[in-house]
Formats: C-alpha cells, sequence, structure tokens
C-alpha cells in the first residue's frame, strides 16, 4: 500500500488524497512494525518503525488542519505518543525530549482551540483533555526518574564493554550437564503508584532493555557519553546504519512484557512459551509486585548464630536458590528437613506456609489478581530462571524450593533470584521506590547507579574520573568474579547450565554489587547494604 501511493501520489491526490491520510497509513505501518518487535524482539522492526515515524515528523503530515479538526488533532496526538514509546525503547532519548515538548505545546493548544461551547460541533471533551494530561504527566515522571545519570552506562549488552559471547569462560562438562540459552523472557510489573509509560513500567523497560544487544555500538556513536542541558543525550545526526545488529550475534531473546495481568493471562503466556521453547531454552519470569496474604506466617526468632556469610554465598552457588538476605535454600538446608529452623534461618527470618503471593492488581479483587509460587509449579517442566522482586519474594523462596525438594518440580529445578523482603533506605532525599524504580531491579540491570543511589550520589554532583575508575573496577572484579564461577567444581549444576548465556550471566555477577567483602575473602554475600563509605572509599 505504501509502495502503491508513492507510485501514484500525484494522482492519488488529484483524486483527493489528503496529506494527513498519507501520515496516518504511515503511521499504520509504523505501529504494525513496532507490534512485530514487541511479538519477536527482533531489533530490525523497531528501526522501522522509527523510520516511518520519523518521516510523518519532518514532513509534517499531521500539521495541515489540525487545529481546525479535532479527530484529526486527536491523530497527531495518538501518533506522538506511539513515536515516543518507540524512541524510548530504541533510547533515542534526543528525540524523547523534543517529542515531550511538541506532545505538550499541541495538548495545551486543543484545551485552548477545541473548547466546551455551542459553536463547537465537535469539542475536546473534559475526559480527553483529562486523559492526554496525564499521558504528558506519565512521561514528564518517567524520563523524571530513568535520567541521563542512570543511562551512562547503556542497560543493552554492549561488545563496547561487556565481553562477546564467544570469550565468555567456559563451564567444565561434569559440572554442567547442558548448556543453555535465554530463548523467551516473561517481564510483569505492578506497585500502587509506580512509574510507567503507557503499559510499560519502569522496573519492566530496565529489564527489556537489559535483555537486548545494543546495536554496534549506537549508544557511544549517537550520543558520544555527553547529556544535554535536559538531560537528554548530546546531539548527532542520526545514522540508521548504526541500528543494524552484529550479524554474528544470537537474536535477541523474545520478551512478553504482561500490564496487570490476571492469572489466566499469565498461565495462557507462560504455557504458550514453554511449549514453543527448544530443547537448549530457558524461560526467565520476571515478576515484581507487592506482596499479599491469605493465611498466616511463622515469625523465626533464632538467637542469630547460624551459617556465616562466607559460608552463605559459597553455599548459595552450590544450591539453585539466591536470596538477597544471606540465606539460600538446598536440600541440607530445608526449614521443612531441619530439626532446628532456627539454626539455618537468621533471625527476624519468615516462612509463609504457601498462602503468600504476588498482588498485580487491586487487593479488592481477591485472588483473580494474585500470583502464587504454586502456579509456577506446573512450568517446572522446562528450564525457569526466575527474579522475584517483591516484600513478598520469601514465599517464592519456601515454596518454590521445598517443592524441588520434595519431587514435585516437574524435571527441573528453577533457578531464583529474590529481592530481600525489606525495603532499604536510599541515600538521595528526593529518591524512593516510587521516584526511581525498584531497587534491587536497578541492581541487576545497572549495578554501579544502584550503589550510587544507596550513598545519596544522583547524576549531577557525581565526579565522572572516579565513576569511571569505579566502573572499570566493577567490570574487572565481575569478570574475575565469573572466572571463578566457572572454573569452580561446587557450583550446581542449575546455575553452571546457564553461566554460558551472556544475559543469565550478568544476572548472576551483579548481585556481587551486593557483597560486602571481596570476593576473594569467601564469596560473601550480604542483604544488609551497610554501606556508610563514601563512593571513593569503596572503590579502593
Amino acid at each position: 500500500m505504501w509502495k502503491f501511493q508513492q507510485e501514484n501520489r500525484q494522482k492519488l491526490v488529484e483524486a483527493g488524497l489528503k496529506r494527513w491520510e498519507i501520515g496516518e497509513i504511515a503511521s499504520r505501518i509504523g505501529q504494525l512494525y513496532y507490534g512485530q518487535y514487541m511479538r519477536t524482539s527482533e531489533a530490525s522492526y523497531l528501526s522501522e518503525a522509527y523510520i516511518f515515524y520519523e518521516a510523518i515528523l519532518t514532513r509534517e503530515y499531521f500539521k495541515e488542519g489540525s487545529f481546525q479538526d479535532f479527530n484529526l488533532a486527536n491523530k497527531q496526538l495518538r501518533f506522538l505518543a506511539r513515536f515516543l514509546m518507540v524512541c524510548l525503547v530504541l533510547n533515542r532519548r534526543e528525540m524523547v525530549h523534543q517529542l515531550v515538548n511538541q506532545l505538550k505545546i499541541l495538548v495545551d493548544e486543543c484545551k485552548r482551540t477545541f473548547q466546551i461551547n455551542d459553536c463547537n460541533p465537535v469539542s475536546l471533551q473534559d475526559t480527553d483533555f483529562k486523559e492526554w494530561k496525564l499521558v504528558v504527566q506519565e512521561i514528564v515522571r518517567f524520563l523524571k526518574a530513568d535520567t541521563a545519570f542512570m543511562n551512562i552506562r547503556p542497560l543493552r549488552y554492549s561488545l563496547v564493554l561487556d565481553p562477546h559471547p564467544d570469550v565468555l569462560p567456559h563451564v567444565a562438562a561434569p559440572v554442567a550437564r547442558k548448556k543453555l540459552r535465554l530463548r523467551d523472557a516473561v517481564l510483569s510489573s505492578y506497585h500502587h503508584n509506580e512509574v510507567k509509560f503507557s503499559e510499560l513500567t519502569l522496573d519492566t523497560f530496565r529489564m527489556l532493555q537489559c535483555l537486548e544487544w545494543e546495536p554496534s555500538g549506537s549508544f557511544y556513536l549517537s550520543a558520544g557519553g555527553k547529556s544535554g542541558q535536559n538531560g537528554a543525550l548530546g546531539s548527532s545526526p542520526i545514522n540508521h546504519s548504526q541500528d543494524i545488529a552484529d550479524p554474528t550475534l544470537p537474536p535477541n531473546p523474545r520478551k512478553a512484557v504482561l500490564y496487570r495481568p490476571s492469572l489466566t493471562h499469565f498461565i495462557a503466556v507462560l504455557a504458550t512459551i514453554c511449549e514453543e521453547l527448544p530443547p537448549d531454552g530457558v524461560l526467565l519470569v520476571y515478576l515484581s509486585a507487592s506482596g499479599g496474604t491469605t493465611g498466616h506466617t511463622l515469625s523465626l526468632s533464632g538467637s542469630g548464630t547460624g551459617i556465616n556469610t562466607a559460608e552463605n554465598l559459597t553455599r548459595d552457588f552450590q544450591s539453585h536458590t539466591i536470596h538477597s538476605d544471606g540465606t539460600s535454600t538446598s536440600s541440607m538446608s530445608s526449614p521443612s528437613n531441619s530439626p532446628n529452623p532456627s539454626a539455618s534461618q537468621k533471625k527476624g527470618d519468615c516462612i509463609s506456609y504457601h498462602t503468600g503471593c504476588l498482588q498485580f492488581g487491586n487487593r479488592g479483587s481477591g485472588g483473580l489478581n494474585c500470583i502464587y509460587p504454586s502456579d509456577l509449579i506446573p512450568f517446572t517442566r522446562r528450564p525457569l530462571f526466575i527474579i522475584i522482586e517483591s516484600d513478598a519474594s520469601e514465599v517464592f523462596k519456601a515454596s518454590v524450593s521445598n517443592y524441588a525438594i520434595s519431587g514435585a518440580e516437574k524435571g527441573e529445578r528453577a533457578a531464583l533470584l529474590l529481592s530481600p523482603n525489606c525495603s532499604f533506605p536510599i541515600g538521595s532525599s528526593d529518591a524512593s521506590r516510587h521516584s526511581v524504580g525498584s531497587l534491587f531491579t536497578i541492581f541487576l540491570t545497572a549495578p554501579l547507579q544502584a550503589f550510587c543511589l544507596l550513598l545519596g550520589i544522583s547524576g549531577s554532583d557525581i565526579e565522572m574520573d572516579t565513576y569511571k575508575h569505579a566502573e572499570s573496577l566493577l567490570s574487572s572484579s565481575l569478570n574475575d568474579w565469573g572466572l571463578k564461577l566457572a572454573t569452580s567444581d561446587n557450583v550446581d549444576p542449575v546455575w553452571a547450565q546457564i553461566l554460558g548465556d551472556p544475559f543469565l550471566r550478568r544476572f548472576l555477577l551483579s548481585v556481587e554489587t551486593e557483597l560486602d567483602q571481596p570476593i576473594e575473602s569467601g564469596w560473601t554475600w550480604s542483604g544488609q547494604f551497610n554501606w556508610s563509605c563514601t563512593l571513593d572509599e569503596t572503590v579502593h
């Protein structure tokens, strides 16, 4: 259709084709490309969507007559909102800020032009205006949280900064019985008043970015690593050839982003993906939500004299569950198998008897919007890598791991990364989970920035020389940590079989930023976040 109108443009215009109709065709094609990207995670579709949307913007297809016709103005508003989403995912921050300014201006102009009165047959209804005002507020809040400081380093896997998959250390065959690759991911987040734009929350956005290849080093080629006054990256001419991914790299893992899913929708998506998962594939399930309970929780008041933290981390990688409070679950340390639960639990730890859940909707809706640990058990017939960001993450440790011990897991043991059960104070006075996103997710996707946030460093007051030095030391430390794990004879096969995947390996190594001692002293794991030193002292 697009080719036809290009070849016959003059005849079509003479027959009455309007410019805005050409723009609408291009906008629908752009939306089709974006939808195909969301289904396949193929970056070329996202680039094609950007090309069509950018052409609409530069050629001003919707400008003529937009303030005489509300329907036409509404089409332009929808176009700007869709283009904003594409630019966010493609990390075109300069264009994002340009579009936000245009959206603000257009909404204000529409309010003045299409006031409700007897003279306007089609008036801007008050509800329409409030909805577009909300769209503007959402994107402004999103950009305030996802600042240039949070994007100093690309979240996507960049061969400029990260090791090429071909040079990752080899895991010995006896330890890793098979080699798995991340093929699919299910990403879902819901918190009250969380930062989001449309149906893309800040947490799922960061995870989405972290599961993609950085195309041809375009982050540095187009941005130059500089920030503008408005927080956007420095300007330079757009070269779409920079968006072409390295053909030697495997394709991006497919990602299903679910916004406030019902339980039936969530299970249906999981079932479809598991059905299509190849034999060497692993499915990542990322869930970020507040916890809900429908029963009782037992609080353990042990003496706190359990296994020390140095032994904890070694045990974590000999087991298949990692928890940020310093405990792990294995057949030797399960509360159900231990005669003295306090011996394997720290003081204040809780065990939920399969009554806790993650709340993905209003609490008044009952179990329809709740995801329980037992809901995941049928899908453990395939390899799962589960990340839980919640104050109820302990429920998944107690439930899923105990299922594994009792033999209820159906063929595969799931790998678990669990956030702390409690929140930690963020150093900056204006920073909170509602304003910057979930802390555990930030540690997984941008560990150094997360560390800086805890120290109250948020970008404007950072010393770039010190930051670059810290980045260099962190990168070196993570590479050493990865080598130690790959060459260890005691790593549990659940971890060993995914260490060769660059995306999952980066998640595993990122949790090393939570260590309170160097890894050489015993691979110490700590979830206490007792960091009171300055950044410069810490890197040394």
